[in-house]
């Protein structure tokens, strides 16, 4: 195996690229490179090592216990490499002050957004770059500092903070919320219902009521649900934090005290490499939206309870 010194290290940029993505042309597309490109790479790579770093199946790329024990080094030390170029911009005095935020649209849209004036208050030094993707975005590849996600993790090379568990509930409009005030579930079911049929399916089970829900539109993104629900459109089941500023301030109404609290996989974290733990703007940001998360819930559990 050749020495560290003599080593072709862009090498090691194709090889995390097709561990990540499993695929030879993701990886390529990733890194802007041909497929041919990336696959030499990676022969390369093996070549160097002496040994196989994947079982190739078909198209599809699996790591090897070796390529395993390669990528978690790998992985530590481009978190190291991006903490290093952060801390060089903050040494040179410039885009120091740059915080790159990936979220879910809905987050981003919903929760994040209406808060976004209190932190350019408390933190007017620090700039926001704010992306919201229904995808998962590599943090350290695309050089984001923090990242909102949905579940429990792990994610390698990443640390995790729970930010917010939220069950569903059950809103409307303040004109349709009022006329199904105290309405059984039976009553509910004949209503036009937004959101996922299976989730309204739990919902009216847990609520001793038989039925097959077909709802009259679904969405891919809890803001569109919000906002069709703020228009009238029909009964959404949505999460509470989602619907939260628009309960406390009358945009809808909680017509039932019925929810579905589902388990911590579908819990939401705040996400960031291992080497920014430490990172004052990191660290700023996170503990922001805890106190934010913590005031909303005191807000809500200070509202009148649903009928």
């Amino acid at each position: 195996m050749t020495s560290l010194d003599r080593f072709p290290l862009h090498y090691l940029a194709a090889f995390r690229a097709a561990a990540q993505s499993e695929n030879l042309r993701a990886a390529a597309e990733s890194l802007h490179l041909t497929h041919s490109a990336v696959s030499q790479q990676i022969r390369g790579l093996e070549t160097q090592m002496g040994f196989e770093l994947f079982t190739r199946q078909g198209r599809r790329l699996v790591l090897n216990p070796a390529g395993r024990a390669l990528q978690r080094a790998v992985s530590k030390v481009f978190a190291e490499l991006q903490a290093g170029l952060l801390a060089a911009a903050q040494a040179h005095g410039n885009a120091a002050q740059t915080l790159r935020v990936t979220a879910l649209p809905s987050f981003a849209q919903r929760w994040l957004m209406p808060r976004l004036p209190r932190w350019q208050a408390l933190q007017p030094c620090i700039t926001l770059d704010l992306h919201s993707s229904q995808q998962v975005v590599d943090l350290e590849r695309e050089g984001f500092h923090v990242g909102l996600r949905i579940g429990r993790g792990p994610w390698p090379g990443l640390a995790s903070e729970p930010l917010f568990h939220s069950p569903h509930i059950v809103v409307a409009a303040p004109v349709l919320a009022q006329r199904l005030a105290g309405a059984s579930p039976s009553l509910l079911a004949q209503q036009p219902l937004l959101g996922d049929a299976d989730l309204w399916q739990e919902w009216f089970a847990q609520a001793g009521h038989e039925t097959v829900p077909t709802p009259v539109a679904t969405f891919n993104d809890a803001a569109l649900l919000g906002q069709a629900a703020e228009q009238g459109m029909g009964v959404a089941l949505t999460r509470e934090l989602f619907a939260a500023d628009a309960l406390l301030d009358g945009r809808l109404v909680r017509v039932s005290a019925q929810a579905i609290d589902e388990d911590a996989t579908r819990d939401y974290q705040v996400v960031y490499p291992e080497a920014l733990r430490n990172d004052p703007g990191v660290r700023a940001f996170c503990d922001w939206l805890h106190a934010e998360v913590a005031a909303l819930h005191q807000r809500l559990n200070e509202a009148p309870a649903p009928e």
